[in-house]
């Protein structure tokens, strides 16, 4: 994105991988919820989550240890012009699909377009930046854009790309089937919202290469599924899982002095990390007559005791969210806007918050819960809410809305729960209701919800992304991952400065300028973010010593992992 890629070009492995790791060994997961769906990339059904990562891949790969570099995977080599105008990659002629067949530029045109008409939204905002896909030779294809963006070629560079032939004579939007892909695992055996195995495939094209030495070392990747996050732990605490990530400091802290701990059949290792905190809150439907209304979203944050709810949850250990990037240099200021932030902010003065130029903060710790409840009750008296016989009414409606969130959504249930409670205080009905995966997904889709969770992870590079995640483009269409419905021209404006940065200060300051608005637009209800990840797993898994930058972040657990039980070097 900016400056020169840290490795060299002769580089022999990633920072962060061991080229002389064991292969071999079977790692399982566990996760709560469920699947009916073996593909990703549509919005029909619910596919597992790493389905498509260990199993199909793309032009480019991402080091997790640069926050702007990606290296060849199935091209060999990319060219771009000095403006990012276009694009052109060359396939390696090794490049081969788990069935044997051929990467084509065929293959790579059909999927770029057909996720665009048929996939996920979240592939159609970049597509409409690309003017032509042209062949420019047996094993190259050209892209050429609407617009300078300098990320697009990056963007490109990271879409899956899936063989053609798989899907002659189906319609892609209804294919349920797991894609044949050329990554380092297949599908193995599955059941849906049981289980799903990978085994790797001892074929694979690209395990020479260098950015692949010392990855995907496991013979057997396998993720079970469960009710609830308190089964997951249990059925770990058992036997019979490898890992266990825990959020929870407060359970870190009580909960793992069981005997496998104790024995040391289980590891107990805390992964630093240096990755802005991202989003994690409730976030509000501001499409519906309850929460379209800044005062309203404003009292409803003040009327969150996060005091009580993190001492309750995680023993109050962890920071709150600040920011949508805290953590990092790219999250806002908390005092007004300095110049070049505001610079950016200024054209849109008259539509956005006013504090997104002046100082804004969260509500502090330590704020008295009565000082917050009457500044909410002002709040929520002009917007033209009065109570009435201890109830919150407007128009002769009662304040009402319900908080939906997924079967086993865990601690996110339990601070809903304690927030339903601390809203009685201010005469608003609030409930929470719980929905099975299918029905969950379904409802988000068509964004059937007044509240509900949102977990938003960031790298330190932030890009075109950040469109589909609150852009208006979104705000209206169905599946659209702009959950809160924010349709504002200023965050548009200003994800648009993101990607047309030329030097990191300028990415900086839009990315500072983003927050701004994202944080006054007062669209989520934030909890706190851990700076280390909390890892549970048993012995004789090991990963290398060199941390990346992203800590345990997906690309270094399972990929970077291995086992090993005694017989090896390691």
């Amino acid at each position: 994105m900016y400056g020169k890629p840290a490795l060299p070009a002769d580089f022999s492995h990633l920072p962060y991988a061991d080229p002389e790791a064991p292969k071999g060994g079977t790692m399982v997961m566990g996760e709560s919820g469920g699947f009916d769906s073996l593909n990703p990339y549509i919005l029909k059904g619910r596919a597992p989550f790493s389905l498509g990562a260990w199993t199909v891949e793309t032009l480019m790969a991402r080091s997790i240890d640069e926050p702007f570099t990606l290296y060849g995977l199935l091209a060999e080599s990319v060219e771009t012009d000095p403006e990012r105008t276009w694009v052109e990659f060359t396939l390696r002629p090794e490049a081969r699909f788990s069935d044997g067949n051929p990467v084509t530029v065929d293959d790579v045109i059909w999927s770029f377009q057909t996720l665009a008409e048929k996939g996920q939204p979240r592939y159609i905002g970049a597509w409409h930046k690309v003017q032509s896909a042209v062949q420019t030779g047996p094993r190259s294809v050209r892209f050429t854009f609407t617009e300078p963006d300098r990320e697009m070629p990056l963007i490109l560079g990271l879409r899956p790309v899936l063989e053609k032939a798989q899907y002659v004579g189906k319609d892609f939007a209804e294919s349920s089937d797991a894609p044949i892909g050329s990554g380092p695992y297949v599908v193995e055996s599955f059941s849906p919202n049981r289980f799903v195995a990978y085994s790797r495939n001892p074929d694979w094209w690209g395990k020479d290469l260098p950015f692949n030495r010392g990855l995907y070392n496991f013979d057997r990747l396998r993720t079970e599924f469960y009710a609830d996050t308190g089964v997951v732990f249990e059925t770990f605490k058992a036997g019979g899982l490898s890992i266990w990530r825990e959020p929870n400091p407060a359970r870190w802290l009580t909960n793992f002095n069981f005997p496998a701990v104790l024995s040391g059949d289980v590891v107990l290792e805390e992964i630093p990390h240096r990755r802005p905190s991202g989003m994690n809150g409730l976030v509000m439907n501001t499409r519906g007559p309850i929460f379209d209304n800044l005062h309203v979203r404003e009292a409803m944050i003040l009327a969150f005791d996060f005091d009580k709810i993190n001492r309750i949850v995680t023993g109050g250990v962890e920071p709150r969210i600040g920011s949508y990037f805290d953590n990092s240099e790219l999250g806002m200021e908390h005092g007004p806007a300095p110049g070049p932030v505001a610079n950016l902010l200024a054209p849109y003065a008259d539509s956005i918050p006013p504090d997104a130029l002046d100082a804004y903060a969260l509500p502090a710790s330590g704020t008295p819960r009565r000082d917050r409840l009457r500044r909410a009750m002002d709040l929520l008296n002009q917007a033209g809410w009065q109570v009435e016989n201890g109830t919150l009414m407007r128009g002769g409606q009662p304040f009402r809305f319900e908080i939906l969130l997924p079967q086993g959504a865990g601690e996110t249930a339990t601070v809903a729960d304690i927030y339903v409670q601390s809203l009685r205080s201010l005469g608003i009905q609030a409930r929470v209701t719980t929905a099975d995966p299918a029905q969950y997904n379904e409802r988000v889709t068509n964004f059937d919800f007044d509240m509900t969770s949102l977990l938003r992870s960031f790298s330190l590079s932030p890009g075109n992304e950040q469109m589909l995640y609150w852009g208006s483009a979104g705000a209206m269409q169905p599946g659209s991952r702009n959950l809160m419905g924010a349709d504002s021209p200023a965050i548009d404006a200003m994800v648009t400065a993101l990607v047309r940065s030329e030097t990191p200060g300028d990415f900086r300051n839009a990315t500072r300028a983003l927050d701004r608005l994202l944080m006054t637009g007062r669209y989520v209800i934030p909890f706190w973010y851990a700076k280390v990840s909390r890892v549970a797993y048993r012995r004789g898994f090991h990963h290398p010593a060199r941390l990346p930058l992203y800590g345990d972040w997906p690309g270094f657990q399972p990929d970077a992992w291995w086992w090993d039980d005694g017989t090896a070097s390691h």
